[in-house]
């Protein structure tokens, strides 16, 4: 424990039972650092940082400058990500490159040489926040202040590639239909697997029961031209797919920060002209597949060009919607302050299904009106 930075010590006091943790705490000199980090949630900036850092005061001159350095990261020389310029209350004022310190004159004053950080984050920002703006500004470490400026600790690039690690891995966890594993798949117990899994099946096998009752409220049509029973897995999976696709993108744009809660519109109006070329593209296909086969083997009947066209209407209407739906769904659980990522691929297709499956009927109802219906 002596030999971890404070970050990784107060990782590993979490973990512990929590009556070995006074014992431990007891034989660690930098006690009051770990104690300081615990208090801080464990996916903040406050519980990814480490309280050791290396600063130096900005009224000091290069050489005085360079003897603390070298006394402070005497015992860890991984203190050196970045040096830090404060003032006489800890507050933090510039980053000092340690380039700079070595060229300059030694009567030169550290304000003179220092930069202005980059960026600094609080303690209580969202660990993928951190992650976000490090890799946007391109920057090995970050410093962590508190709401007056006073320099607590920094965050490095190491923690941070944990970090997009295991975020990631939730999302793509949260976006496949399941919570997230907290261990590696083949540790995880078989009962655990079991119930990480079972919640959302059990929420999507009722979602799906809406269905069949869509199903059973068209099943007048359906008896009437049975040939409109054929078509319904193409048209609902091809809805489902285009949602799908539609909330991938939107999901991993928001997590890039490209995209937020007020461009919302933008994004929506993007999908409608998106959907609406995509399920002609489809329809088209659609279209051709039925007048070809019919050609070949006749058995779509004497109606078979209006079927044909009901499928490419309802293509249209499906392949729009789930677009609109999956795109707009992330934005939602964002303003309900929920993780994007629940809107999971199983949970948009199911959505678009039981709507897909009133578009498509609505449409047969009109085009096939007096013929088939």
């Amino acid at each position: 424990m002596e030999e971890l930075p404070t970050d990784d010590a107060a990782d590993l006091v979490a973990e512990l039972p929590a009556g070995d943790r006074e014992a431990v705490l007891e034989e660690i000199t930098d006690r009051a650092d770990v104690e300081r980090l615990l208090k801080y949630p464990e996916d903040s900036a406050g519980g990814l940082m480490t309280a050791n850092v290396v600063s130096v005061r900005e009224d000091a001159t290069v050489a005085e400058a360079m003897e603390a350095i070298r006394r402070q990261s005497e015992e860890d020389e991984s203190q050196l990500y970045q040096v830090y310029s404060v003032d006489g209350q800890g507050t933090l004022h510039g980053i000092v490159p340690i380039a700079r310190l070595i060229v300059s004159a030694p009567t030169k004053l550290v304000r003179d040489v220092m930069e202005q950080p980059i960026v600094q984050v609080q303690p209580q920002q969202d660990q993928e926040e951190v992650a976000r703006l490090m890799a946007r500004y391109n920057v090995a470490a970050v410093p962590v202040v508190d709401e007056a400026g006073k320099l607590l600790g920094r965050i490095t690039f190491d923690d941070v590639v944990d970090v997009v690690e295991a975020e990631t891995t939730e999302d793509i966890l949260k976006f496949g239909g399941m919570e997230a594993l907290d261990a590696p798949y083949l540790k995880v117990a078989f009962g655990r697997m079991v119930r990480k899994r079972a919640g959302w099946l059990a929420a999507l096998f009722l979602g799906e029961m809406l269905t069949a009752t869509a199903m059973a409220f068209f099943q007048e049509e359906i008896a009437k031209a049975v040939i409109l029973a054929l078509f319904v897995p193409l048209i609902i999976s091809s809805g489902g797919n285009s949602g799908s696709q539609a909330s991938t993108l939107v999901i991993r744009a928001m997590a890039l920060g490209e995209v937020n809660l007020r461009d919302w519109w933008r994004v929506i109006r993007r999908e409608v002209a998106t959907g609406l070329v995509l399920g002609m593209v489809l329809g088209a296909i659609g279209f051709l597949r039925i007048t070809l086969w019919h050609t070949i083997t006749g058995i779509y009947g004497e109606h078979y060009l209006l079927v044909a066209l009901t499928v490419f209407g309802s293509l249209i209407g499906v392949v729009t919607f789930g677009t609109i739906a999956g795109s707009l769904l992330p934005f939602v659980l964002r303003r309900l302050s929920f993780d994007p990522a629940s809107a999971s691929a199983p949970f948009v297709a199911t959505l678009v299904d039981v709507t897909g499956l009133v578009i498509y009927f609505t449409v047969a109802s009109v085009i096939l009106r007096g013929t088939l219906l």
